[in-house]
């Protein structure tokens, strides 16, 4: 299946694009600059992209995004330290983030004629992010049915929805992901911060999934307290962070 990875330049939708890349048919990476704080992100995009041999569109949307106050990773606002599960995460939520990027990359993927797009949501993100449940991709599954009716076909693929993030490791790493050219950390410093709630969750995916993690942390042991903070939490019937 033709497929367009929608791809941020982080562990989880580079390793996508590998996976992809390997079982499907990859004709692009498409990202967004969203006005994000950690737009270096976008770097490891583009680097992945070339290191694949496809297209990279980069879509400008940062007048949107300044219109999406209210995030930490959009305004003024401190990105918080500590585990997902905790209440204070909240603040990294950007409104309506994937629908609009889903919404420009389906228009985009059905004018190219491919067959699905790819998101890189997974269940870790389900407490925090209420457009990465499972619910909201078949709503926007439906939705896009009825926006692209009468032309072709377009899927959401989505495989990780289900999943931990230690499992995008251990399907990243089968995939041979370079873990080390990807980007995770929500400052957007020189190096990642290890104690914002995104390097948390990187630093725990690696220790669950046996893997080595190539990543240089500011602070590589803020994890630990940070996930013995946390408790399990439950989001429409579904355990989170456990």
């Amino acid at each position: 299946m033709k497929t367009l990875v929608v791809c941020s330049g982080g562990l989880d939708s580079v390793s996508l694009a590998h996976k992809v890349a390997r079982e499907r048919t990859l004709i692009g990476l498409i990202s967004f600059d969203y006005g994000q704080r950690h737009r270096k992100e976008l770097d490891y995009a583009a680097k992945a992209a070339a290191r694949l041999g496809v297209p990279h569109d980069l879509l400008d949307i940062s007048a949107i995004g300044r219109h999406l106050s209210g995030s930490a990773l959009t305004d003024a606002i401190d990105v918080p330290d500590g585990h997902y599960a905790e209440e204070t995460m909240r603040v990294t939520v950007v409104p309506n983030r994937n629908a609009i990027m889903l919404a420009i990359a389906f228009g985009i993927a059905a004018a190219r004629g491919a067959d699905a797009v790819a998101a890189a949501v997974h269940g870790g993100d389900h407490f925090i992010y209420p457009d990465c449940r499972p619910g909201f991709i078949d709503a926007f599954q439906a939705m896009q049915d009825a926006a692209l009716e009468g032309m072709d076909a377009v899927s959401l693929y989505t495989p990780f929805v289900n999943g931990s993030k230690g499992d995008i490791v251990r399907e990243g790493a089968r995939v041979d992901t370079p873990f080390a050219e990807t980007w995770s950390c929500y400052k957007g410093g020189e190096h990642h911060c290890g104690s914002c709630g995104t390097c948390v969750e990187r630093r725990e995916a690696f220790h669950e999934a046996g893997v080595a993690d190539p990543t240089i942390y500011d602070d590589p042991d803020f994890w630990l307290a940070a996930t013995q903070r946390a408790t399990p939490r439950q989001t429409n019937g579904e355990a989170d962070h456990v």
